[in-house]
């Protein structure tokens, strides 16, 4: 599951279904209608808020919106009925990683649309406000982070950056 924290419209087609998909199992989950997946690292950030289907939903809308520019067919009543104005914070870094590992799928498997995105800034899902910071504690990649850190390190806080921005 990857909910990814950039804007859908980086997204190639498979992208965007799949993150529609994983959306909406994210909203089963988070509203306790599913067993699988209830410790998902991908959850941490909706959990952590006061009302997590109302983020989840706010989440999808804008999943949905940019499904109804390409012209997809999305069902909108998938998304259960709610809301936020309220932004979830994601670290710069987060959103870096996020975009590196974002192109490398693209670059193997939509070609075309690597070439199309590779000339733009990366934008943020409306749900997010970028802050300053390192690759978001919840998040599981393998292998060496984009700053040369070991995802083990990082977890044990040695060398880096650290989630406010300071190196140690």
């Amino acid at each position: 599951m990857r909910l990814w924290s950039i804007d859908p419209g980086h997204l190639d087609p498979r992208g965007l279904v799949a993150l529609w998909r994983e959306g909406l199992l994210a909203q089963a989950v988070l509203k306790h209608a599913t067993k699988g997946y209830r410790h998902h690292p991908q959850l941490t950030r909706f959990r952590a808020q006061a009302a997590p289907a109302s983020f989840i939903a706010e989440y999808l809308k804008a999943v949905h919106a940019e499904s109804v520019e390409r012209g997809y067919r999305f069902d909108v009543t998938k998304i259960t009925p709610g809301g936020t104005a309220a932004r979830i914070d994601v670290p710069q870094g987060q959103i870096d990683f996020e975009w590196r590992h974002l192109t490398g799928k693209l670059k193997a498997r939509a070609p075309e649309w690597f070439e199309r995105q590779s000339g733009s800034a990366v934008r943020v899902h409306p749900l997010f406000r970028v802050v300053p910071g390192g690759v978001a504690a919840w998040e599981r990649a393998s292998g060496p982070q984009f700053d040369g850190q070991s995802t083990a390190d990082k977890h044990a806080g040695v060398g880096g950056t650290s989630q406010d921005g300071a190196r140690h």
